[in-house]
Protein backbone atom coordinates (compact mmCIF):
# COMPACT_ATOMS: atom_id res chain seq x y z
CA UNK A 1 0.00 0.00 0.00
CA UNK A 2 2.73 2.18 -0.88
CA UNK A 3 1.43 3.51 -4.26
CA UNK A 4 -1.37 6.11 -4.15
CA UNK A 5 -3.08 9.23 -4.73
CA UNK A 6 -4.43 11.65 -2.29
CA UNK A 7 -6.38 14.80 -2.73
CA UNK A 8 -7.90 17.82 -0.80
CA UNK A 9 -10.05 20.07 -1.69
CA UNK A 10 -12.06 20.26 1.11
CA UNK A 11 -11.22 24.13 1.99
CA UNK A 12 -9.25 27.60 0.62
CA UNK A 13 -6.76 25.19 -0.89
CA UNK A 14 -5.58 22.45 -2.98
CA UNK A 15 -3.11 19.85 -2.25
CA UNK A 16 -2.47 16.63 -4.54
CA UNK A 17 -0.24 13.96 -3.03
CA UNK A 18 1.23 11.19 -5.38
CA UNK A 19 3.24 8.23 -3.76
CA UNK A 20 5.08 5.79 -5.57
CA UNK A 21 6.93 3.99 -2.68
CA UNK A 22 9.68 6.37 -1.88
CA UNK A 23 8.69 8.58 -4.69
CA UNK A 24 6.67 11.46 -3.18
CA UNK A 25 5.07 14.23 -5.07
CA UNK A 26 3.07 17.36 -3.37
CA UNK A 27 1.33 20.03 -5.43
CA UNK A 28 -0.05 22.35 -2.83
CA UNK A 29 -1.62 25.51 -3.46
CA UNK A 30 -2.70 28.25 -1.02
CA UNK A 31 -6.29 30.31 -1.49
CA UNK A 32 -7.41 29.18 -4.44
CA UNK A 33 -11.01 28.21 -3.43
CA UNK A 34 -12.58 29.16 -6.77
CA UNK A 35 -10.27 27.98 -8.83
CA UNK A 36 -9.96 24.02 -7.23
CA UNK A 37 -12.46 22.41 -10.29
CA UNK A 38 -9.91 23.93 -13.42
CA UNK A 39 -6.95 23.31 -11.52
CA UNK A 40 -7.47 19.63 -9.93
CA UNK A 41 -7.11 17.60 -12.75
CA UNK A 42 -3.91 19.22 -13.87
CA UNK A 43 -2.63 19.06 -10.29
CA UNK A 44 -2.88 15.46 -10.56
CA UNK A 45 -1.84 14.93 -13.94
CA UNK A 46 1.82 16.83 -13.13
CA UNK A 47 2.18 15.08 -9.40
CA UNK A 48 1.21 11.25 -11.08
CA UNK A 49 3.67 12.11 -13.91
CA UNK A 50 6.83 13.49 -11.50
CA UNK A 51 6.19 10.15 -9.32
CA UNK A 52 5.87 8.25 -12.40
CA UNK A 53 2.89 7.08 -10.81
CA UNK A 54 0.11 5.55 -13.30
CA UNK A 55 -3.66 4.92 -11.93
CA UNK A 56 -3.36 1.76 -12.52
CA UNK A 57 -0.65 1.37 -10.62
CA UNK A 58 -2.22 3.19 -7.27
CA UNK A 59 -3.22 0.61 -4.29
CA UNK A 60 -5.61 2.95 -3.78
CA UNK A 61 -7.18 6.93 -3.78
CA UNK A 62 -7.98 9.00 -0.98
CA UNK A 63 -9.73 12.33 -0.68
CA UNK A 64 -10.75 14.76 2.28
CA UNK A 65 -14.29 14.49 2.84
CA UNK A 66 -15.11 17.48 4.85
CA UNK A 67 -16.25 19.60 6.85
CA UNK A 68 -15.60 22.10 4.93
CA UNK A 69 -16.37 24.03 1.47
CA UNK A 70 -19.61 22.05 0.22
CA UNK A 71 -18.21 22.44 -3.74
CA UNK A 72 -14.42 21.75 -3.00
CA UNK A 73 -15.82 18.90 -1.01
CA UNK A 74 -17.54 17.58 -3.89
CA UNK A 75 -14.98 18.39 -6.52
CA UNK A 76 -12.13 15.64 -4.61
CA UNK A 77 -14.59 13.21 -3.78
CA UNK A 78 -15.87 13.34 -7.70
CA UNK A 79 -11.79 12.45 -8.60
CA UNK A 80 -11.24 10.06 -6.51
CA UNK A 81 -14.32 7.80 -6.72
CA UNK A 82 -14.27 8.10 -10.74
CA UNK A 83 -9.83 6.96 -10.78
CA UNK A 84 -10.96 4.53 -8.05
CA UNK A 85 -13.51 3.33 -10.27
CA UNK A 86 -11.84 3.19 -13.49
CA UNK A 87 -8.54 1.58 -11.83
CA UNK A 88 -10.76 -1.19 -9.96
CA UNK A 89 -9.36 -0.04 -6.81
CA UNK A 90 -10.61 0.90 -3.41
CA UNK A 91 -10.57 4.15 -1.47
CA UNK A 92 -9.55 6.08 1.68
CA UNK A 93 -12.02 8.43 3.01
CA UNK A 94 -10.30 10.62 5.60
CA UNK A 95 -12.01 13.80 7.05
CA UNK A 96 -10.97 17.27 7.45
CA UNK A 97 -10.90 16.24 11.55
CA UNK A 98 -8.75 13.68 10.98
CA UNK A 99 -6.22 14.86 8.80
CA UNK A 100 -5.49 17.33 11.47
CA UNK A 101 -5.94 15.36 14.56
CA UNK A 102 -3.17 12.75 12.84
CA UNK A 103 -0.81 15.52 12.96
CA UNK A 104 -1.25 16.99 16.52
CA UNK A 105 0.29 15.16 19.66
CA UNK A 106 -2.02 16.78 22.03
CA UNK A 107 -4.09 14.92 24.32
CA UNK A 108 -7.43 16.64 24.59
CA UNK A 109 -7.85 19.61 21.60
CA UNK A 110 -10.29 20.49 19.02
CA UNK A 111 -10.12 20.35 15.13
CA UNK A 112 -12.13 23.15 13.89
CA UNK A 113 -12.63 24.45 10.31
CA UNK A 114 -13.94 27.75 10.03
CA UNK A 115 -17.76 27.88 8.95
CA UNK A 116 -18.21 31.32 8.95
CA UNK A 117 -20.49 34.05 10.91
CA UNK A 118 -18.82 33.44 13.65
CA UNK A 119 -19.38 29.31 13.91
CA UNK A 120 -16.87 26.59 13.55
CA UNK A 121 -17.39 22.81 12.59
CA UNK A 122 -15.04 21.10 15.02
CA UNK A 123 -14.55 17.67 16.58
CA UNK A 124 -13.46 17.10 20.22
CA UNK A 125 -10.48 14.51 20.76
CA UNK A 126 -9.64 12.98 23.96
CA UNK A 127 -7.01 10.55 24.07
CA UNK A 128 -7.25 9.93 20.60
CA UNK A 129 -10.55 9.24 20.38
CA UNK A 130 -13.43 11.41 18.42
CA UNK A 131 -16.23 12.95 19.85
CA UNK A 132 -19.26 13.87 17.72
CA UNK A 133 -18.47 16.11 15.27
CA UNK A 134 -20.94 19.80 15.96
CA UNK A 135 -21.21 22.97 14.72
CA UNK A 136 -20.40 25.49 17.30
CA UNK A 137 -20.67 29.09 17.87
CA UNK A 138 -16.97 31.06 18.23
CA UNK A 139 -17.86 31.31 22.12
CA UNK A 140 -18.83 28.42 22.97
CA UNK A 141 -15.69 26.65 21.47
CA UNK A 142 -13.50 29.37 23.30
CA UNK A 143 -15.51 28.37 27.01
CA UNK A 144 -13.75 24.75 26.66
CA UNK A 145 -10.11 26.40 27.50
CA UNK A 146 -8.14 23.61 25.40
CA UNK A 147 -6.32 23.91 22.31
CA UNK A 148 -7.47 24.07 18.99
CA UNK A 149 -6.24 23.56 15.89
CA UNK A 150 -6.81 23.85 12.21
CA UNK A 151 -5.31 25.05 8.74
CA UNK A 152 -6.67 28.69 8.28
CA UNK A 153 -5.45 31.95 10.22
CA UNK A 154 -8.62 32.23 13.03
CA UNK A 155 -9.28 34.35 15.68
CA UNK A 156 -9.28 31.98 18.92
CA UNK A 157 -7.34 31.53 21.57
CA UNK A 158 -4.94 28.40 22.66
CA UNK A 159 -5.03 28.17 18.15
CA UNK A 160 -2.52 26.62 16.25
CA UNK A 161 -2.50 27.05 12.15
CA UNK A 162 -0.98 23.77 10.69
CA UNK A 163 0.50 24.12 7.37
CA UNK A 164 -2.03 22.15 4.79
CA UNK A 165 0.56 21.54 2.32
CA UNK A 166 2.46 18.88 4.64
CA UNK A 167 -0.66 17.10 7.09
CA UNK A 168 -2.11 15.15 4.03
CA UNK A 169 0.79 12.89 3.77
CA UNK A 170 1.26 11.79 7.34
CA UNK A 171 -2.27 11.63 7.69
CA UNK A 172 -2.74 9.01 5.24
CA UNK A 173 -0.04 7.28 6.49
CA UNK A 174 -1.28 7.01 9.85
CA UNK A 175 -5.12 6.10 8.43
CA UNK A 176 -3.53 2.92 7.12
CA UNK A 177 -2.76 1.62 10.42
CA UNK A 178 -6.65 1.24 10.81
CA UNK A 179 -8.98 -0.07 8.58
CA UNK A 180 -8.93 2.78 6.27
CA UNK A 181 -10.85 1.76 3.30
CA UNK A 182 -14.94 1.95 2.52
CA UNK A 183 -17.24 3.41 1.02
CA UNK A 184 -16.68 7.60 0.36
CA UNK A 185 -19.31 10.17 1.39
CA UNK A 186 -19.08 14.06 2.08
CA UNK A 187 -19.38 15.09 5.74
CA UNK A 188 -21.66 17.96 6.26
CA UNK A 189 -22.06 18.56 9.95
CA UNK A 190 -25.04 21.03 8.59
CA UNK A 191 -27.30 21.21 5.68
CA UNK A 192 -25.84 23.87 3.28
CA UNK A 193 -27.38 27.31 3.64
CA UNK A 194 -29.18 26.59 0.35
CA UNK A 195 -30.81 23.51 2.11
CA UNK A 196 -31.37 25.48 5.33
CA UNK A 197 -33.24 28.04 3.34
CA UNK A 198 -35.62 26.07 1.83
CA UNK A 199 -39.61 26.29 3.22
Amino acid sequence: MNRFLAVDTASSHLTVLAANNGNIVCRHTDKCALKQSVMIMDEVDAAMSEAKLSSGGCDFFCAVTGPGSFTGIRIGISVAKGMALAAGKPLMPLTSFELIAYNVTSGDFFAAIDAAHGHFYACRFVAGRAEEPRYISRENLISYGIPVFGFEKLDLPLYTALNAGECLLPAVLKKLESAPFGDMHALYVRKSQAEEGRK
